[in-house]
């Protein structure tokens, strides 16, 4: 079983919805990963949200910008996948969803992401190209990675 895919923009989140996003996302990005930063900060009302339920739970989240929102391009931040469920590779269907929702919401033709160097195979494995050098985002190692939509 996989889970089941909601895209939602923030007003049409239920509460429990965006408790349980933001639960997952502290989860990880505070805690799990040690490092202390402002999740919460003032985009997501502007953000188009990616929410994949397993058993009642949020266990997989992204939150999608339309391009000039955060980069020149559309982009996807804030990609978690809860710990207990990443063997399971629902990473992928992820970015799968949320690639397609950008090109749904706002017809774009490029993605930029700023992504945690140990991800990139991962997004390369989805059409991402690395731009640039690396450089630190919150005490962590990150790159720019760039993909166009043929």
């Amino acid at each position: 079983m996989k889970p089941i895919f909601k895209i939602k923009r923030f007003n049409e989140l239920s509460l429990t919805e965006l408790y349980k996003s933001l639960q997952l996302r502290s989860e990880v990005f505070v805690v799990e990963q040690n490092c202390v930063y402002q999740d919460v900060d003032g985009k997501d009302t502007k953000a188009i949200h990616v929410l994949g339920i397993f058993d009642d739970t949020v266990v997989a989240y992204a939150r999608l910008f339309a391009p000039g929102d955060y980069f020149e391009n559309a982009s996807i931040g804030r990609v978690v996948i809860s710990e207990k469920y990443r063997d399971r590779k629902w990473g992928h269907d992820l970015i799968k969803e949320s690639l397609q929702a950008i090109k749904t919401h706002y017809n774009a033709k490029e993605v930029t992401i700023s992504a945690q160097l140990y991800l990139k195979k991962f997004y390369q494995s989805h059409g991402f190209i690395q731009q640039g050098e690396g450089y630190l985002e919150d005490g962590i190692p990150h790159i720019e990675m760039n993909l166009s939509f043929v």
